[in-house]
């Protein structure tokens, strides 16, 4: 199995500690988020991975080479204009669909700027049991932005907007729903390869909005529940001393 780590972003809410280098390789008690992730995705078997680079790409090709990749394949997607996530992932089509490649193995996607315990086996699994396009993992807690999930657990729309900071929440339904369950995504994805068919977007794109343009035509993205796990976005400076307090008091594990 393959996968692809997210990480070509400015990192600008990690501002200042991003003003020098990618978040990609920013620390948390001890070790840059990449390093964090590719353990991640080695521990569950995956060696072959594509890692997207746009700012400071140059210090994350010499900081893997520093370090052997890891003992992994390792391959960088460097984009000269940010893509986005979804523009991004079309644009390392070709790493999942090179020659030899099983076309009907998922690949798992997973942003480079979150820390969490969520059981790749399962949502694999999960996936591969409802042949799923695309399956979410999701948690039932707090965000600005949820996802809606019909009751089939197949996404439906989405809800932007945080009412309890002023702003106004509105929800936009792709494909009708007889009831609604709104979900906070974890930026951890399980894909199978014929996405890149599916998908008609070009240049910058969100895959979140490609995820809702599939669904409108029918196509089966689900929800895999991961309630129980630990997860933390490590998107401000913030998260990352409470991640790294986390690290030292054994919630969370880099080992």
């Amino acid at each position: 199995m393959k996968a692809m780590i997210l990480a070509a972003g400015l990192g600008t809410r990690l501002r200042p500690l991003t003003d020098d280098r990618p978040k990609a390789l920013v620390e948390v008690a001890g070790h840059t988020l990449l390093e964090i992730t590719l353990n991640r995705l080695r521990a569950f078997g995956i060696q072959d991975v594509i890692v997207n680079a746009h700012h400071y790409a140059d210090m994350i090709v010499d900081y893997l080479k520093a370090n052997q990749n890891f003992g992994m394949r390792i391959e960088v997607s460097r984009e000269e204009e940010l893509l986005d996530t979804g523009g991004g992932l079309k644009n390392a089509a070709h790493f999942f669909l090179e020659p030899g490649a099983d076309s009907k193995e998922p690949f798992l996607l997973h942003n480079v700027d979150i820390i969490s315990t969520i059981d790749f086996s399962q949502i694999v699994r999960f996936h591969v049991t409802n042949d799923a396009l695309a399956t979410l993992a999701v948690q039932k807690r707090q965000t600005s932005r949820y996802l809606l999930f019909d009751e089939q657990g197949q996404l439906c729309g989405r809800r932007s907007g945080s009412p309890e900071v002023g702003e106004v929440r509105q929800d936009e339904l792709v494909r009708p729903a007889y009831s609604t369950r709104f979900l906070a995504f974890s930026g951890i994805h399980v894909i199978s390869s014929r996405i890149f068919a599916e998908m008609k977007e070009e240049g910058s794109f969100s895959i979140i909005k490609a995820y809702l343009n599939l669904a409108a035509r029918g196509e089966k993205i689900i929800a895999f529940r991961a309630d129980g796990s630990y997860w933390r976005d490590l998107g401000r400076p913030a998260n990352v001393s409470e991640a790294s307090e986390d690290i030292r008091n054994g919630q969370y594990s880099v080992a």
